[in-house]
C-alpha cells in the first residue's frame, strides 16, 4: 500500500511541477531562489557530537528525545526511554506497524501540493508516534533536527506521523537547528497528525536553523470529537521558511488553537499559509499570528477559516498583527473567511503598522533610550504568542531567543 502511494506521488509530482509565482497560493514565495538545478537527495555526512546538542536542548533536558542530523535518525544521541505502550521511533523501523499503514499518506493529500507530493515521492526519514487509548504521556516529546548540511543543492525529506488514540494526552516540541551559520540546503517537511475522540495533542514548532538554509513545512491535522488541537509556531532564522498548516475539525465539539511569531530581518522571507476547516457542528478554532520584520525582510500571512453548510454553532477567531521596524521591510496579509453557515460567530482582521509613537514618547519621558524603549515595546508585543506556550522552560527559552533578536 505504501509502495503504491509512492508511485503515485511520484506520477502527481511529475504533473504538478514545482509552483511559481504565477500560482496565487506561491505569489511571494519565489522557490526558484531555494532550487538547486541538480538537487542532490542524500544524505550529508554525520559529523554531529553529544556535546553539539546543548544548545539545541530548548525543551531542557528531562525529555523524551529523538535526535536527527540532516534528516538521519541519531540512535546514539536519542534517549526516549521506556515509555508504557507507546510506539515511538524512526519511521524506518516502524513501517511495519499496522497503525502506520493505515494512516500513513491518508491525513495529508498531494493532489495540488507540489512539496507534499516530493516529500512522499523520495526516501525520507522522520518519526512514528502512536499514542494509545487514554495514555497520558507525562514528559515532552522533543524532535530535534539539526542541519550539519554545506552543501546548497541538497533536499532534506522529513516525514512525521502522530496518531494520538481516544481520551490520550501528549506534547511535542519539533525544532530546527544548525550546527554553524555556513549549513544550507531546502528542508522539506511534511507531519501528518490524528487526534482522536476526546484526544489531546500540542505542538511546538520552533525554527532556528541558519539564516543560508531554507524550510518548507506542511502539518495536516484531522481532529474527531471532543479533541484538542494546540500549536505554536516560532521562526526566528531560516532564508525561506515556508509553513502550511491546515486543521480539519472533522466532528463535533472538537477545538483548535493556532498561534505563530516571526521576527525577521536582513532579507528573511517567511510564509505562512493556514486553514482551519470547520466541517462539523459547535466547534471552536482561536488563531493569533504576530510579526516583527526588520531590514528588507518580508512576511506573508495567508490565513483562511471554512465553515461547511452543516457547521452550525461555529466560533472561530483570527487575528494577524505585524509591526514594521523599517522602510524596506514588507509585510503582505491576507485573512479570510468562507461562511456558508448561517448560525456562526466568526471574526477575522488584520494590522500592519509601526511601534506605537504615544507607548514609546511614556517610556522615554520616564528616561529609558529609545532603543531600549523600542525593544521592550516589541519584547511586550510578541509575549501574546508565546504566553501560549506551555512548558515554563520551553517558553523562556524560546523568550530569550526571542528577545536576543529583537536586541540586535
Amino acid at each position: 500500500m505504501i509502495a503504491e502511494i509512492k508511485k503515485e506521488a511520484v506520477e502527481t509530482f511529475k504533473r504538478l511541477g514545482f509552483p511559481s509565482t504565477k500560482n496565487e497560493e506561491w505569489k511571494y514565495f519565489n522557490v526558484q531562489q531555494i532550487l538547486p538545478d541538480q538537487p542532490v537527495f542524500s544524505a550529508a555526512p554525520a559529523r554531529l557530537s553529544a556535546s553539539d546538542l546543548t544548545p539545541c536542548m530548548i525543551a531542557g533536558n528531562n525529555v523524551h528525545l529523538l535526535v536527527f542530523e540532516n534528516g538521519i535518525y541519531r540512535a546514539d544521541l536519542s534517549s526516549t526511554g521506556t515509555i508504557e505502550n507507546l510506539v515511538i521511533g524512526p519511521i524506518s523501523s516502524l513501517k511495519e506497524n499496522q497503525t502506520f499503514k493505515n494512516n500513513f499518506g491518508k491525513v495529508v493529500s498531494f493532489g495540488t501540493e507540489p512539496f507534499v507530493a516530493l516529500n512522499t515521492a523520495v526516501d525520507h526519514e522522520g518519526v512514528f508516534i502512536h499514542v494509545p487509548a487514554s495514555a497520558v504521556i507525562g514528559k515532552t516529546i522533543h524532535i530535534l533536527h539539526v542541519n550539519t548540511n554545506e552543501q546548497s543543492d541538497r533536499i532534506t525529506s522529513i516525514r512525521n506521523l502522530i496518531v494520538a488514540e481516544k481520551q490520550a494526552a501528549i506534547s511535542i516540541v519539533e525544532s530546527y537547528h544548525a550546527l554553524n551559520q555556513q549549513c544550507n540546503g531546502l528542508i522539506n517537511v511534511v507531519n501528518e497528525i490524528v487526534v482522536h475522540e476526546s484526544a489531546r495533542v500540542e505542538l511546538c514548532k520552533a525554527q532556528l536553523d541558519s539564516d543560508a538554509a531554507s524550510q518548507i513545512n506542511f502539518t495536516q491535522t484531522i481532529q474527531e470529537k471532543n479533541s484538542t488541537f494546540d500549536t505554536v509556531t516560532v521562526t526566528l532564522n531560516g532564508r525561506l521558511t515556508r509553513n502550511n498548516l491546515h486543521i480539519k475539525l472533522n466532528d463535533t465539539n472538537c477545538t483548535a488553537h493556532l498561534f505563530g511569531l516571526y521576527i525577521l530581518d536582513g532579507e528573511q522571507l517567511t510564509d505562512n499559509h493556514t486553514l482551519v476547516d470547520h466541517a462539523m457542528p459547535n466547534c471552536f478554532s482561536n488563531e493569533l499570528y504576530k510579526g516583527v520584520i526588520g531590514g528588507k525582510a518580508s512576511g506573508v500571512f495567508n490565513g483562511k477559516i471554512f465553515v461547511r453548510k452543516d457547521a452550525q454553532k461555529t466560533n472561530a477567531y483570527q487575528s494577524n498583527k505585524n509591526i514594521l521596524l523599517s522602510d524596506d521591510a514588507t509585510m503582505n496579509t491576507k485573512p479570510q473567511l468562507e461562511i456558508f453557515a448561517d448560525d456562526v460567530k466568526c471574526t477575522h482582521g488584520a494590522t500592519t503598522g509601526q511601534l506605537d509613537e504615544e507607548a514609546l514618547f511614556y517610556l522615554r519621558a520616564r528616561g529609558i533610550g529609545e532603543k531600549s524603549a523600542r525593544t521592550l515595546l516589541n519584547i511586550a508585543f510578541v509575549a501574546d504568542v508565546l504566553n501560549n506556550i506551555k512548558s515554563d522552560e520551553l517558553r523562556e527559552t524560546l523568550q530569550q531567543k526571542a528577545e536576543a533578536k529583537l536586541m540586535q
